[in-house]
């Protein structure tokens, strides 16, 4: 179920000079109209941009955090709607970077995984056990975590609800274990490669 799939927007306030000092001076009712003002609008501007109702709502709540943590300068703001625009989008434009970035460390992974599945692919056992030994190496938390992921194929909502943990920290720890997970086969394949050198120019 999405919740920005469909447009409809709640009666506009009064005055938003006024919401906005009383939000400024830590009234959390005003802040609260002014969320219930903004929040599906914004979830469907950043739905348009991230393509993901898990994502936008990730965004949304993070823009509010961050309004309500720098409450004390929104006096100061002329046009709210163009800065929450702005805001937004940049924060939206971070996670699709983030995001690639994580995507980037896994494919890789997916790429030796295919191989350990190939019929072509040599000293199938050994990679296996490589790859074995790099999982068995990480915290058990971040092992779960990646082990949920890459070979039950849980989304990230899943795997937080199963753990009690939130998204942002489930998307942590696959990055942390994917680095860890690849950071060791490289080691590993350049210590194999160097062990080869060393027998070849010995003999």
């Amino acid at each position: 179920m999405t919740l920005y799939s469909k447009t409809s927007y709640p009666a506009p306030f009064i005055d938003e000079k006024e919401l906005l000092q009383r939000i400024g001076y830590g009234d959390e009712r005003a802040f609260r109209v002014l969320f219930d003002q903004y929040h599906h609008k914004l979830g469907i501007y950043i739905f348009r941009l991230v393509k993901s109702d898990e994502l936008a709502q990730e965004v949304v709540q993070d823009v509010f955090l961050k309004i309500w943590t720098n409450r004390f300068s929104l006096a100061e703001i002329n046009n709210f709607q163009a800065y929450l625009s702005v805001i937004a989008k940049n924060h939206a434009l971070n996670c699709l970077k983030k995001l690639a970035a994580e995507q980037a460390l896994i494919a890789p992974l997916d790429a030796w995984e295919y191989d350990l599945q190939s019929d072509e692919a040599g000293d199938e056992t050994d990679r296996y056990r490589l790859m074995d030994q790099a999982i068995d190496r990480l915290p058990k938390q971040q092992k779960i975590v990646y082990l949920l992921s890459r070979h039950e194929r849980l989304q990230y909502a899943e795997i937080a609800r199963r753990l009690s943990i939130s998204q942002k920290t489930v998307k942590k720890y696959l990055q942390i274990s994917t680095e860890s997970i690849t950071c060791y086969i490289r080691k590993s394949l350049n210590i194999s490669m160097l062990f080869i050198m060393f027998n070849f120019f010995r003999t």
